[in-house]
């Protein structure tokens, strides 16, 4: 176990890193090019830790400990008796090269190198020093004592015992250790490039505004927080280089193309909260949110058909439109008066109404990947008649269920994120860049996804998974952005779960 361990930066990761150890029962020592940057991130700890004695979370006895555990560095010098050193400084590969020769002229031989980098090559930071096997990517999420994850990188060069130890001292300060090899974006900031990108792709295209693209997903499958709260949270300018970096990095993958809007937002200053204006606009740091439309009561004249045979959802969508007053036929066929509902899976309506022979005129889509008790969403196409569509919204609101309707697209909204965030996972597993447990259990700590992407595709099916993507990506023009995954098809084939092991690994 590391029992002496160095902290090089003392911003608000390096202070993180060093109050989780020390609380652990390490020794730290924090160094920062500004001293006055160490003397703040002592006191923050320090008042924060104060905070948790006040709470009865931590005695009087134990802060005095930990305190005297955490001390200041004043020359890097004085990290020289230290078996692990971490760096948490800017994000800059020259910048980090030049610290880790340094630091290898004043340590150990034995002692190890760790980079917090989020984005870097851990193998490319090694490739500077003389001894690049001792060198690791030990990488942290903020807040660090509340966010109990981290990721154990693999260089190139780095020895089996370098990952054993960072594993075994993750674990001793009740991190989980998700080991993962040097590849862009690691394991989370790889796993995570789904999420917001589809969301800009489905703006992009005028699908739905970004107010019912979060709504949509946080009453569907359950996330915290929409793609475009996240944005403005985060800072566009911060999660676009990422997503730029990422895409970079796996030499234009069309898996990770950014959007051109998220390039045009950061240009004009619309970065989020800290700009006061993002997706959304913020007064005092409060987002100020446009109520949800309120529209005209109309005269329910139409029947309702409905495509599905499932029994239990046929008899949820009859009991809401009979609340409406509204009829559910029974016949295979729709009436000529029917106002059509259609549950396509990753099929635009236009191509499942041409494909069924229904009438445009009088067909909307249902989305069943929706959460319809929380909220419902309707699809309308360009030749549906907009009186129709009005009384399709309001006859499936009947019992309070908000309904949100967006243009025709493949795959709704839900569906086309939760089938991006599933492929992109599976990637991930093919590639083998964690196991299928790492990977569901290192986004739902560090991404706070209410389901890991196997988690998600167990959830939803991993057949239907699969059809979204291909109805997806025969909407496109077999646009590679929607391939499914080797990982994903072979299970779904061989009818295995996604979490079933490659043997031969």
């Amino acid at each position: 176990m590391f029992s002496r361990i160095g902290i090089i930066g003392a911003g608000a990761m390096g202070r993180g890193i060093a109050q989780l150890f020390a609380s652990a029962g390490q020794q730290v020592w924090l160094y920062d090019s500004r001293p006055e940057t160490i003397e703040q991130a002592l006191q923050f700890n320090r008042e924060l830790l104060e905070r948790s004695v006040a709470k009865g979370r931590l005695t009087p006895d134990a802060l005095t400990a930990i305190l005297e555990r955490m001390q200041p560095a004043h020359q890097l010098a004085e990290l020289s008796g230290c078996d692990l050193l971490i760096e948490a400084i800017v994000e800059n590969l020259e910048a980090k090269q030049s610290l880790f020769v340094e630091l290898e002229s004043l340590i150990a031989p034995e002692a190890v190198l760790a980079t917090n980098t989020s984005s870097l090559s851990v193998t490319r930071i090694a490739s500077a020093c003389k001894r690049p096997e001792r060198v690791a990517g030990y990488h942290f999420f903020n807040p660090v004592t509340l966010m109990k994850l981290v990721e154990v990188v693999r260089g190139e060069r780095t020895d089996a015992s370098v990952i054993e130890r960072l594993v075994a001292l993750a674990e001793h300060a009740g991190h989980f250790p998700a080991i993962t090899p040097d590849t862009p974006g690691f394991l989370v900031n790889h796993a995570g490039r789904a999420y917001g990108t589809e969301a800009q792709r489905i703006l992009s295209e005028g699908i739905a505004t970004p107010e019912q693209i979060d709504r949509i997903l946080r009453d569907g499958p359950g996330f915290r927080m929409g793609p475009f709260e996240l944005f403005d949270l985060t800072g566009l300018d911060i999660s676009h280089a990422v997503m730029e970096s990422v895409h970079d990095q796996f030499y234009y993958d069309p898996r990770y193309t950014p959007s051109y809007l998220a390039a045009q937002r950061v240009a004009a200053g619309l970065l989020g909260r800290k700009t006061g204006q993002g997706f959304y606009r913020y007064e005092d740091g409060q987002q100020i949110r446009t109520p949800e439309p309120r529209f005209e009561p109309v005269n329910l004249d139409r029947p309702f058909w409905l495509d599905s045979i499932e029994p239990e959802l046929r008899s949820q969508i009859g009991s809401v439109l009979q609340q409406a007053g509204a009829v559910l036929e029974d016949g295979a066929e729709p009436s000529d008066q029917a106002i059509c509902l259609i549950t396509p899976l990753g099929e635009d309506a236009s191509s499942y109404i041409e494909r069924l022979a229904l009438p445009a005129v009088r067909t909307v889509a249902l989305d069943l990947f929706s959460d319809l008790d929380k909220r419902r969403v309707l699809m309308r196409q360009p030749a549906l008649d907009p009186a129709l569509e009005a009384q399709a919204r309001q006859a499936l609101a009947a019992d309070g269920v908000p309904v949100e309707v967006i243009n025709d697209s493949p795959g709704f909204v839900s569906q086309r994120i939760v089938a991006s965030i599933v492929n992109l996972g599976c990637e991930i597993a093919q590639k083998g860049i964690a196991s299928p447990e790492t990977l569901d259990r290192a986004v739902t700590v560090a991404l706070g996804y209410p389901k890991g992407p196997l988690g998600f595709a167990a959830h939803y099916n991993p057949a239907r998974i699969l059809s979204i993507l291909e109805g997806m990506q025969r909407c496109y023009g077999h646009e590679p952005r929607y391939r499914p995954s080797p990982w994903l098809r072979r299970r779904v084939q061989l009818g295995l779960p996604l979490t079933a092991p490659d043997q031969a690994r």
